[in-house]
């Protein structure tokens, strides 16, 4: 939802009790379906860093945006980090199918320690909703602006809106389910930030961080997807299951009826189902902000 820590920042923090197979299903599935987003965020990027020679992607999971990066960006090599190497595992076979496994590698280990692992300076050092998984973010911010070479860019994707898939109103249970998951999920997403180790509290003025680490900040917006009703089959399959982790996971917070309302909505027999419901859309905006080393 508005934060989206269980599906892209692919668990920096704690990779022991993860099915990776079922993980990596769902933040593929999700990287796919948001592509059209993503290749507008990158489109604008290029106009930033024209002609990148390394490019890294810092939290990559699967490589559905490495590898979109390797094809914004066709002079560049393209690293995949990740804590996960199943994950890294499938960005590689991603980029075999799609023709650019000759100038794409990958690198496993914890961010941001992994990237002193690297033979060059960054031209372009992509995070896509993987920094709020570094309890000390500003500190995390500062790795990166080192990595980065003279006129490199950092772009950073944290922020945005809540993703949106029903009606306020869905004529089955009392209205505002998903406004009530946003504030579970905000609840748990805070949660799990002080669970982090050395978890410091931040004022989330990424621009500002930035700009600590000796940055000059270059850009921030936001960019949107839509996918009105009737929505396609893709995207209701993963509707289905975004509510179903969502169900799951909040089993005990939630009350009698938005459980049930979940579960009819869960219910492929069930005509009020997301599986078979003709006003099911998708909704979301993430927001890039992007800086600069300059000396």
């Amino acid at each position: 939802m508005a934060h989206d820590h269980e599906t892209h920042g692919h668990h920096h923090h704690d990779h022991t009790d993860i099915d990776w197979s079922r993980m990596a299903e769902h933040l593929e599935t999700q990287a796919e379906l948001f592509t059209p987003l993503y290749e507008r965020a990158l489109a604008w990027l290029g106009h930033k860093q024209t002609e990148p020679g390394l490019i890294v992607d810092a939290g990559s999971g699967p490589g559905v945006l490495s590898c979109l990066l390797a094809e914004a960006f066709p002079g560049a090599r393209v690293v995949a980090v990740d804590g996960a190497e199943p994950l890294l595992e499938r960005a590689r076979a991603r980029a075999a199918r799609l023709g650019v496994a000759d100038r794409f590698g990958t690198l496993a280990g914890e961010l941001p320690a992994i990237l002193d692992d690297l033979d060059y300076p960054v031209d372009l050092l992509w995070a896509s909703r993987s920094l709020h998984h570094l309890g000390d973010q500003r500190a995390g911010i500062a790795a990166f602006a080192a990595r980065l070479a003279r006129g490199g860019t950092l772009a950073l994707m944290e922020g945005g809106l809540p993703a949106r898939f029903l009606p306020r109103d869905i004529g089955i249970g009392r209205p505002g389910l998903q406004a009530r998951l946003d504030a579970l999920e905000e609840e748990r997403f805070a949660h799990m930030r002080t669970e982090l180790a050395d978890s410091v509290a931040e004022v989330e003025d990424w621009p500002a961080l930035m700009a600590s680490a000796g940055l000059r900040h270059t850009g921030t917006r936001s960019f949107m997807l839509d996918l009105p009703a009737p929505t396609t089959d893709r995207a209701r399959a993963y509707i289905a299951a975004s509510l179903g982790r969502l169900r799951e996971g909040f089993a005990e917070q939630l009350d009698a009826d938005d459980r049930d309302t979940l579960d009819r909505l869960l219910d492929p027999e069930d005509a009020a189902s997301v599986h078979r419901r003709a006003d099911l859309f998708v909704l979301v905006v993430h927001t890039v902000h992007t800086a600069v080393r300059t000396g």
